[in-house]
C-alpha cells in the first residue's frame, strides 16, 4: 500500500496578527489571508490531495475551506489541533523578541519543556494534545495525500516531535512558521515519519503577501 504523504500547513494571516489570539481567541482571516488563502489552494490543487483536515478554529477552516473546494475533496474537522491555550496572554500584544513568549521559547530551548505561563499550555502539554490529533488526521485517508491545516506554535511543536534529530533544544533552528508555511511528510512503513522541505511558503502564497516569509529548510536525521 501507498504511504501516506502529509502537508503540514500553518492558517493564514489572522485578523489582527499584532496580539496573542490562542485557543481563547476564534478570530477568522484577515483580507490578506483571504487572498492567501485562495492562493494557496490553487497551489495545491496541482499536487492531488485526498482529502483535507484542519483545527476546529475559524483561521484553520477559513484556509482549510478553499483548499478543499478548489481540489474537490472532502474537508474533515480535527479538533485536537486547535491553538495553543495562552491564558491570560490572550489578546495581548504580541512579540517575538522579548516578554513571556520570548522567555517560554529560551526555557524550552534549554530543554526546560515543561515552562509554560500562567494557564498556557507547554511544550509537553502540547506534544500530548496535537501528536495524537496529528496521527488520527493523516490518517483520514490511509495511504493517501492529506493535506492538514493547523497553527503556527503546534505546526513547530510536531515538527520538532516527529523528525528525528530534531527536538525543542533546536526551536531557533528550525525558523519561523510563516502563514501558509508548508512541511512535507512522508508516514514510514514501519512507523514514524520522514521529511522533505519544511516551513516554505508557496511562491502564489509570496506573491499576494508581498514579502517572501521563508526560503524554507530542509530536515536533517541526527539523531
Amino acid at each position: 500500500m501507498t504511504s501516506t504523504r502529509v502537508w503540514l500547513v500553518r492558517h493564514a494571516e489572522s485578523a489582527d496578527p499584532s496580539v496573542f489570539h490562542g485557543a481563547e481567541s476564534d478570530v477568522g482571516l484577515s483580507p490578506l489571508g483571504e487572498r492567501q488563502a485562495a492562493a494557496a489552494a490553487g497551489w495545491f490543487r496541482a499536487l492531488n490531495p485526498t482529502a483535507v483536515v484542519s483545527s476546529g478554529m475559524r483561521r484553520a477552516r477559513d484556509t482549510a475551506g478553499p483548499i478543499a473546494v478548489r481540489c474537490g475533496v472532502p474537508h474533515l474537522l480535527e479538533p485536537g489541533l486547535h491553538e495553543r491555550r495562552v491564558g491570560g496572554l490572550s489578546g495581548t500584544t504580541f512579540s517575538s523578541t522579548s516578554g513571556p513568549w520570548a522567555e517560554t521559547v529560551r526555557r524550552w530551548s534549554a530543554g526546560e519543556t515543561a515552562f509554560t505561563t500562567p494557564g498556557a499550555e507547554s511544550f509537553d502539554d502540547l506534544a500530548v494534545r496535537v501528536l495524537p490529533a496529528f496521527e488520527r488526521a493523516a490518517a483520514a485517508r490511509p495511504g493517501g495525500r492529506v493535506v492538514v491545516v493547523a497553527h503556527g506554535v503546534v505546526c513547530k511543536v510536531l515538527l520538532l516531535s516527529l523528525l528525528d534529530g530534531w527536538g525543542p533544544r533546536r526551536w531557533g533552528e528550525l525558523g519561523r512558521v510563516g502563514n501558509l508555511a508548508v512541511s512535507e511528510l512522508f508516514a514510514r512503513p514501519g512507523g514514524g515519519w520522514d521529511s522533505g522541505k519544511l516551513l516554505t511558503v508557496p511562491a502564489p502564497v509570496e506573491a499576494v503577501s508581498g514579502v517572501a516569509q521563508t526560503a524554507g529548510v530542509t530536515a536533517k536525521s541526527e539523531a
